[in-house]
């Protein structure tokens, strides 16, 4: 194994994606896997995170297996890490990327619809975060998470309007320190990356005009791409990145510099 190898190797470790069925989960968790990573995919998509699973055991051999969970619901989490622990053998890392979007006024988002973001986005990534470093902890074992938080979580995007989103995201950015500072005693490091405009799923579909003034604002010029992201978790979640916690990588062409 060469240097660059070593320094970003995750060659004997077990990541858990959540949200990995599709988008940037599905394409880091194949680049996580091509430096050396079993992988254990989370989705509430439980035939889209099977064939993801399989595709990416069948392109890498890497042992790969798919979990349908929902992970706002805390004791299906600690069920779901329970059972990928025996499946796997093991886990050591944690890519917490489950998220949702809503493009709605905050004068017409009902509260229904504020808690529902901010459980999946904030909730649904606090509970996969701490029960992770229970079972860490609970096992004698150092890893390391990497959540997902966004440039929306650092200033406000424009013109949609989507006050729920960028609330949850904000707390991730927050609660990624908290926890760094919390775990760091028990050698459990956790980061966040907070990407810019990515051309995902989520994205592809939105209204033509809102796309063009992303690009207009985006010193870019375009999109992102999922794969532009892989680098950063993947440092995040590596031995390169031993003392490296409460960390947030901003990966957005430069929107926020501006």
């Amino acid at each position: 194994m060469s240097t660059l190898e070593e320094l970003f190797s995750l060659e004997g470790k077990t990541v858990i994606v959540t949200g990995g069925a599709q988008g940037i989960g599905k394409v880091v968790a194949t680049r996580m896997a091509e430096v050396g990573a079993d992988i254990a995919i989370f989705d509430l998509q439980e035939d889209k995170a099977r064939e993801t699973a399989e595709e990416i055991h069948k392109t890498t051999g890497k042992k790969t297996a798919a979990y349908s969970i929902d992970v706002t619901d805390s004791a299906q989490v600690k069920k779901m890490i329970t059972r990928a622990d025996e499946e796997m053998q093991g886990l050591d890392l944690l890519f917490n990327n489950a998220g949702i979007v809503l493009h709605k006024s905050a004068y017409d988002v009902t509260p229904e619809e504020w808690a529902k973001v901010i459980n999946v986005n904030l909730n649904g990534e606090y509970y996969m975060a701490s029960e992770f470093a229970r079972y860490l902890k609970g096992k004698g074992k150092k890893g390391a998470i990497c959540n997902t938080a966004s440039m929306s979580g650092h200033i406000v995007n424009w013109p949609q309007e989507q006050a729920s989103y960028n609330a949850s995201k904000a707390a991730v950015i927050q609660m990624t320190k908290s926890l760094a500072v919390e775990y760091c005693k028990d050698g459990i490091r956790v980061n966040c990356i907070s990407p810019g405009y990515m051309y995902t799923e989520l994205t592809c579909h939105v209204n033509p005009d809102w796309q063009e003034r992303w690009m207009d604002l985006t010193p870019y010029g375009r999109y992102g791409k999922p794969e532009e992201l892989c680098g950063a978790v993947i440092y995040l979640l590596s031995d390169s990145a031993s003392f490296t916690s409460g960390t947030d990588i901003v990966v957005d062409g430069c929107f926020t510099a501006v």
